[in-house]
């Protein structure tokens, strides 16, 4: 686990943008926090990070999946507005934690136990009006190596 302090949310997009550099295909990241906490803030970073233009990134509460193409596809999934697993089942979830692209979930927490075994969460919690606590919880050997490198 490795915890990093953003004070405010262009660091926060700068956090993200440097993950997205050491993603591969069918990396899941599960992001958690409090409603405005800085999820979609997070994925415009990461957005970038994968040259994707960070402005095309908004919430998909409405839709439930965004896809955006860059060096990887990002696959951007809001589970917000879900109640039961039987709805994200029926989305084809499976499809976007095991395609060619960065799975990204807001409400992550909803799913935990359809997430694959092997997955990166997020915890974004707020510190004060701009300031948030990033906490990078590791499921494998792989992304403990990737949220090393975030601290470097």
């Amino acid at each position: 686990m490795i915890t990093i302090n953003s004070k405010d949310e262009n660091q926060t997009k700068n956090i993200a943008a440097k993950l997205a550099k050491y993603l591969n295909a069918r990396d899941v990241l599960a992001l958690c926090g409090d409603l405005g906490s800085g999820k979609t803030t997070f994925v415009k970073g990461l957005a970038r990070g994968l040259n994707i233009k960070e402005k095309r990134v908004i919430s998909p509460s409405f839709m439930l999946i965004r896809q955006y193409k860059g060096k990887l596809p990002l696959y951007h999934l809001d589970l917000y507005r879900l109640d039961y697993l039987e709805q994200v089942e029926l989305l084809g979830y499976e499809e976007y934690f095991y395609g060619d692209g960065v799975c990204c979930i807001e409400w992550a927490d909803k799913i935990k136990e359809l997430l694959p075994p092997e997955y990166l969460e997020i915890d974004i919690n707020f510190l004060s009006e701009h300031k948030r606590k990033i906490i990078f919880k590791s499921k494998s050997d792989r992304y403990n190596n990737i949220i090393r490198k975030l601290k470097e």
